[in-house]
């Protein structure tokens, strides 16, 4: 989308979408999200308070998507931000052009107090590692939680009249995602494999919380070359490796050419969907009876 574009679309969204935000005195507060999983958060400490606006929808593609005008007439209703905080391209080349549309919303960063982790993006083929920050930093329950404290004290700000709701909901809410850390530690404790193959590398911080080692096929968010494929080949056989986990949103082609030469087989996980915690549960599931 180019500047004329947008700039068109934001006149759009100024003239369709001019009401005032719903504030603490109206039925329903609308908040905007960046991803589902924040939708999930602010859902289950708002409760029917609120109306959540997902900027990135199902089966959508951080790196690339693009909001539809509609998503911005929404934007401008919104009483709140809630941005993951880590780098994801959505949030670095779109958050600031959306927040133009409505200038004075609070925004709150989820990610606030949360240390981000170098990613590897696998070998390349001079046999180094590229690093760089993981943008991923939900999929690890530790930081979950911090974002569901960061998500209640935002909605507090904004209504304080219902705080009361609001902290005894996230209470609940944690002490779920305690009870989850809990049961994922037991269910992968006795693996001895504990190494994974995964297309686009997603799951660093999960993988860090429970003493996982994910290796990634794609390379710095590009696709690997022929060398790459073979190495990862061979160490898919050295280390007895039969899964690649790929997500939903991305191509699963080069996945199943290499699960086709370890006779092994590709099983999609999703690291973006809504219900977090039944999610992480799935995963966990797949991975206790995928590995060894």
């Amino acid at each position: 989308m180019n500047r004329i574009q947008f700039l068109g679309i934001l006149c759009l969204a100024a003239l369709l979408g001019g009401c005032a935000p719903k504030t603490a005195d109206t039925d329903t507060l609308q908040v905007a999200v960046s991803i589902l999983p924040l939708g999930d958060f602010v859902q289950a400490v708002a409760g029917d308070r609120v109306a959540v606006t997902v900027m990135i929808p199902p089966g959508a593609f951080p790196h690339s998507y693009e909001p539809k005008p509609e998503q911005m007439r929404e934007m401008s209703r919104a009483a709140m931000y809630v941005k993951v905080g880590s780098p994801i391209e959505f949030e670095l080349v779109w958050l600031e052009k959306l927040l133009s549309i409505h200038p004075s919303i609070p925004v709150v960063n989820a990610g606030q107090g949360i240390d981000l982790m170098p990613m590897e993006s696998g070998p390349t083929d001079d046999h180094h590692t590229q690093r760089r920050l993981d943008s991923h930093s939900w999929l690890s329950v530790a930081n979950a939680k911090l974002m569901v404290e960061n998500i209640l004290a935002g909605l507090i700000a904004i209504d304080p009249a219902h705080q009361e709701a609001y902290r005894r909901n996230a209470e609940q809410y944690i002490a779920r995602l305690d009870a989850l850390d809990e049961q994922i530690e037991q269910q992968l404790a006795d693996k001895r494999n504990r190494k994974f193959l995964v297309y686009h590398p997603a799951w660093g911080y999960f993988a860090r919380d429970y003493d996982l080692e994910q290796i990634p096929v794609e390379q710095a968010g590009k696709v690997p070359t022929a060398k790459n494929i073979q190495h990862l080949i061979e160490t898919a056989r050295r280390e007895g490796i039969t899964v690649i986990f790929v997500s939903p949103q991305m191509s699963a082609d080069q996945a199943d050419v290499i699960a086709a030469e370890i006779g092994g087989r590709v099983i999609s996980v999703d690291p973006l969907a809504q219900n977090y915690i039944d999610n992480l549960e799935q995963v966990a599931q797949i991975m206790a009876t995928t590995m060894e």
